[in-house]
């Protein structure tokens, strides 16, 4: 058991003295403790106060207003209790009835309570295959049957907690072993305990001062990352940002400025026309940053790729002579390892070999495809990484960190810091007693910056680099287990031949109806409609999700991927089994 002014007890040595001299404030945490822990918060208070100060009796001190009388928490080992505890009437309470308000503590724990229990049922919930993914209703119809709308008085408690219910009702159930639509799946428990802790702290993380651990945690989980890229002790720097498509247009600013640092004070029109590169099917945050950035959709020069949507070398360089030679001066080459539609490794070594010749920064976007680096079986898929400038990527896809959680990684140490400090006095103050280095937040565009290490560190020390990768190692299996099911069944053709090389698994199924009818017009025109109808049917009836999307001259196709560690081969049988359920009659 932990003593008094340890973590475990709501009352640290500060606190802890003054509730030791407010005996109000002592009774009240001892019927929390009596309601919240069993018969063991008569032991903490009796632990805390000595025989002097005994638990109070009901009634030792008048009820909060809708509190009812509070009863001492049973003993028994029965689980769930079906013991008398206090009951609270939220009905005729509100936000200004909870904490910081003078003796809300017993309300606000079992506020807090009951929004945990709605929290752990939905939980348990997304785990059960006999429930829905999702809840499908149209905006429309959404709209109209609840309020939504914001008002002027309060709502009571008993009010926000129907809030709570409601939204979680529709919410869709990413943690579901069926639910694969997008890259971010699943539901860590972990994770989310992190990010419950998170949100309890909500501090900011530009100066070490308000966020001591979290700046530390992030100072190592970077470094850790940069080891795994493989620059030497992981040297260099980076930053947790809101997601990879910014991490992206961080990796552009930041080329842009070693380049032309004159940039950052006298913006565009003092430096020559810039040129970026990437692939063709790149993300689409690639020409978004451009944009952002006042570079110009119309300067990111798309590069060509092969048939499994890896960039061509060949046609790399060729542009890049092209565009020198009219006057054009290319600053970025934008590889990507893991795609979002094929799941593509770009080859980084012969990219990294055409930058170094032409002096351009090589960033590379492994958002989707950077957890294999926890694969020893698969991290061979981005050999030349190390090589890279910067690197973009997303722990809340393949690794299962909650959202959001994207980093960007950048070799040269100080870049970042003198690309986008500003020296505001008010934050950034030179004469603090600590080391001024921990001071995170001038080299971030952002000011108020979230704490999103917390929960890939935690998730990190719960299951080890190890832990990660048998995880990413299953899903890549089933991937592999997805496409050994359906490359030769009867009415599934891929998209392109052999086997994924991430778990993005990408097909087309074709109903009775189009099986026999030779390649025409007519055929992809239909062909178009299957996809798109058979997710509706799954949205309406609930029971998985998969995502579709047509590419080039290629009509709708599913693009299946998996990093949702519940998924199990039983759930890919279904999916094959509830695609023909849907679209037979086609």
């Amino acid at each position: 058991m932990a003593s008094p002014g340890s973590g475990f007890w709501p009352f640290g040595t500060e606190e802890g003295s003054a509730a030791a001299e407010s005996p109000g404030t002592a009774r009240a945490w001892c019927q929390v403790a009596q309601k919240f822990t069993g018969g063991i918060g008569n032991k903490l208070c009796a632990l805390l106060y000595g025989d002097a100060e005994k638990p109070v009796e009901t009634g030792a001190r008048a009820a909060s207003p809708g509190v009812a009388e509070p009863r001492l928490a049973c003993t028994c080992d029965k689980k769930p209790c079906a013991c008398q505890k206090a009951e609270v009437n939220y009905a005729f309470l509100h936000s200004t009835d909870l904490l910081p308000t003078c003796n809300g503590e017993i309300t606000t724990m079992s506020f807090l309570q009951d929004v945990v229990d709605i929290l752990l049922q939905y939980v348990v919930k997304s785990f059960d295959r006999s429930t829905k993914v999702i809840d499908f209703h149209y905006p429309n119809e959404l709209l109209q049957e609840y309020n939504w709308e914001l008002a002027d008085q309060p709502q009571t408690l008993e009010e926000i907690l129907l809030n709570c219910r409601t939204t979680l009702k529709y919410a869709i159930k990413t943690g579901h072993p069926r639910y694969f639509n997008q890259l971010s799946t699943g539901l860590d428990m972990v994770g989310l305990a992190a990010d419950w802790l998170t949100s309890a702290a909500n501090t900011n993380m530009f100066t070490y001062e308000i966020a001591p651990v979290f700046v530390l945690l992030e100072y190592v989980t970077l470094r850790k990352m940069r080891e795994m890229v493989g620059w030497p002790g992981g040297c260099g720097d980076g930053i947790f940002s809101p997601g990879g498509a910014i991490s992206n247009m961080y990796a552009m600013l930041i080329a842009r400025f070693k380049m032309f640092p004159e940039v950052k004070e006298k913006g565009m029109a003092a430096i020559p026309r810039l040129v970026a590169f990437t692939s063709e099917h790149s993300h689409f945050s690639v020409k978004k940053g451009a944009a952002a950035l006042g570079i110009g959709t119309d300067s990111v020069i798309l590069i060509r790729c092969d048939e499994r949507g890896k960039m061509i070398p060949s046609d790399l360089e060729r542009r890049i002579v092209e565009a020198k030679q009219k006057g054009f001066v290319p600053f970025l080459v934008s590889a990507t390892a893991g795609t979002t539609v094929y799941g593509a490794f770009d080859p980084l070594i012969a990219i990294a070999d055409i930058c170094k010749k032409y002096k351009i920064w090589m960033h590379v976007d492994g958002a989707w495809g950077g957890g294999l680096l926890m694969s020893r079986k698969h991290k061979w898929k981005l050999n030349g990484i190390e090589r890279a400038n910067s690197v973009t990527w997303n722990p809340h896809k393949m690794m299962g960190v909650p959202l959001q959680c994207s980093a960007l990684l950048v070799r040269e140490e100080g870049l970042m810091q003198s690309c986008n400090q500003m020296h505001a006095s008010y934050l950034f103050q030179q004469d603090k007693h600590y080391d001024l280095s921990y001071d995170t937040g001038d080299k971030a565009l952002q000011c108020g910056r979230h704490v999103d290490v917390f929960k890939l560190w935690l998730m990190w020390r719960a299951k080890g680099t190890t832990g990660f990768e048998a995880q990413i190692d299953k899903c890549l299996e089933l991937a592999e287990y997805l496409y050994n099911k359906i490359k030769n069944r009867e009415g599934y053709e891929m998209v392109f031949d052999g086997k994924p090389q991430h778990t993005n698994v990408c097909f087309w199924y074709l109903p009775p109806s189009l099986r026999g009818m030779e390649d025409s017009e007519e055929r992809t025109s239909r062909l178009m409609k299957v996809a798109p109808v058979i997710k509706a049917r799954m949205m309406e009836y609930g029971t998985t999700m998969v995502s579709y999307q047509p590419l080039g001259d290629k009509a709708n196709f599913f693009r299946m991927v998996i990093s949702n560690p519940a998924a199990t081969h039983q759930d890919i049988d279904f999916l094959i089994d509830e695609i023909e359920r849907l679209g037979q009659d086609l």
